[in-house]
Parts: C-alpha cells; sequence; structure tokens
C-alpha cells in the first residue's frame, strides 16, 4: 500500500510508466504502421471517407506515440523546465505564423490537409506536439550516443541542432509527399526548397538551447538509464516516417530514417518491444 502515500502526481507519473511499459510494443511498432498504412492509404484515395487523413485519428495516434517520451520526461519537469516548454511552445507559434504569412525562414508554404484546430485559422493548434518531442528525441538520442563529450556544451548543442535538422530532413519530404503541407515553387529536395532548412537552423538553435538551459543534464541522464522506453517515440519516427518515404521513392529521407534505427540500436535502448 506503499503506493498510496504517494503524492498524487508522484502516482500519476508511476501509473503512466507501467501503462507505456506494458504496451510497448503497441505504441512503437503497431501504431506507427498502421499509421503509415492509413496515411498511405488516404493519400492514394483509397482509405474509406471518415478515416482517410481524418484529423482527430491523426492527432490521437500521435498522442499515443508521444506517450514514451512524456512519462520519461515527466518526473524531470520542475519550475525551470516547464518555463523553458513555455517558451518554446510561444516559440513555435511565433515562427509558424511568421513562416505561413510572409514565407521567412522556410520558404513559402501552406498546409494542404486538415490537422486539426486551428489558431487564429493559421497555425495549427497541435504545433508544439509535433515539433518539441523532434528536438527533444535528438536531444536524448545525443546525449547517449556522444557519451562523455556530451559534458561540453560546444559539443552536444551543434550536435544536436544537426540531429534535429536531419529529422526534418526526414520528415519534411514525407509529409509534402503525403500532401500535409506543400511549398509553393517545390523544391530541390523531394519539392522541398533549401531554404526551409535554413528556417530549421534559426529553429533548432533556438529550441536546443533552450532545453539545454532547462534540464539538469546529469538528472535527465539518469532518468535515461533507468527507464528503457523513453527513447520510443523514436523507434515510432524511424517506422512511421522510413516506410512513407520508402513508399514514395524518398530514397534520402528513408536511408536517413534507417541511420536513427542505428543510433537507437547503439544506444542500447533500441531493444525493440515485443508483444
Amino acid at each position: 500500500m506503499a503506493s498510496v502515500d504517494l503524492p498524487v502526481r508522484a502516482r500519476i507519473e508511476h501509473r503512466l510508466d507501467e501503462l507505456v511499459s506494458e504496451n510497448r510494443f503497441t505504441i512503437a511498432v503497431v501504431f506507427p504502421t498502421v499509421g503509415a498504412v492509413t496515411l498511405l492509404a488516404s493519400a492514394e484515395g483509397v482509405a474509406p471517407e471518415p478515416l482517410a487523413f481524418h484529423p482527430y485519428l491523426l492527432l490521437f495516434g500521435v498522442v499515443i506515440m508521444r506517450l514514451p517520451l512524456i512519462a520519461g520526461v515527466a518526473p524531470l519537469v520542475t519550475r525551470r523546465v516547464a518555463a523553458g516548454i513555455a517558451v518554446l511552445v510561444a516559440y513555435t507559434y511565433a515562427i509558424e505564423f511568421t513562416g505561413v504569412l510572409t514565407g521567412y525562414p522556410y520558404g513559402e508554404f501552406a498546409y494542404g490537409i486538415d490537422l486539426g484546430p486551428m489558431v487564429l485559422s493559421h497555425v495549427p493548434a497541435a504545433l508544439p506536439l509535433f515539433f518539441l518531442p523532434l528536438v527533444m528525441n535528438a536531444y536524448l538520442l545525443c546525449l547517449l550516443l556522444l557519451g562523455g563529450r556530451a559534458a561540453r556544451s560546444h559539443v552536444r548543442v551543434p550536435v544536436t541542432i544537426a540531429a534535429v535538422i536531419g529529422m526534418d530532413l526526414v520528415l519534411d519530404p514525407a509529409a509534402v509527399s503525403l500532401g500535409f503541407w506543400f511549398y509553393h515553387g517545390g523544391g530541390a529536395y523531394y519539392d522541398v526548397p533549401w531554404t526551409n532548412y535554413a528556417g530549421w537552423v534559426v529553429s533548432a538553435t533556438v529550441a536546443v538551447t533552450v532545453l539545454d538551459y532547462a534540464f539538469d543534464r546529469s538528472g535527465l541522464l539518469e532518468r535515461v538509464e533507468r527507464c528503457r522506453f523513453i527513447l520510443d517515440d523514436l523507434i515510432s519516427f524511424v517506422i512511421l516516417w522510413g516506410v512513407v518515404n520508402a513508399y514514395f521513392g524518398n530514397w534520402i529521407p528513408a536511408v536517413l530514417a534507417v541511420v536513427y534505427g542505428v543510433g537507437l540500436w547503439r544506444t542500447d535502448r533500441f531493444d525493440l518491444p515485443r508483444p
């Protein structure tokens, strides 16, 4: 009955840990696989109308795949971390509004399908749910891969920024191929302009710098050692966007997705969960 005496937050975190641990295969493998099939069927016009690019089903799937990261990081969220996340949420909306309205810094683009409720009719309300976990996954992966070198900020910060940009080199071509959004005039990299990645250098630099300041790195590494599922969201990323890119023949992004899978394996966190 010791758990009864735990504070409410600790009980919630413990239950979330249990929920994710007991359903790792479903969350990290089944959901992204089904998601890839559903998205491709929607893009090809063969998905049943209620399911085709249904925004709330899409958001539900994203939330489920984010659960390992949310559960993994939750015990580390102090007031300082919460403040850093709030800053990044505000930044995410601000930079996206700027991009949609002016074309800077990503290039002129527009959303092609319904991604759920919109803020002021321009930016998906769920945008931070898409962007922030991507940065956090890259940060955790780089901390583990760098080992002792991660103690030096002039090493871990630029390496993580590069990892975030690399993840968008996987994500953006797949999203464009599916029709999530499109760039006016296309682009040289699978219809994505290189200006998009110049913008991602800015956004990744801001996001990584804020996260690096907000989190206690030693506590984060200790949590990673104890929490085997904390990078399962990255498994989902590799499966979902790797499959979508391969289907559309986006071979460079598909290979890059595999590279992130190899990175996961090298961290000894790629103990692929089984049913």
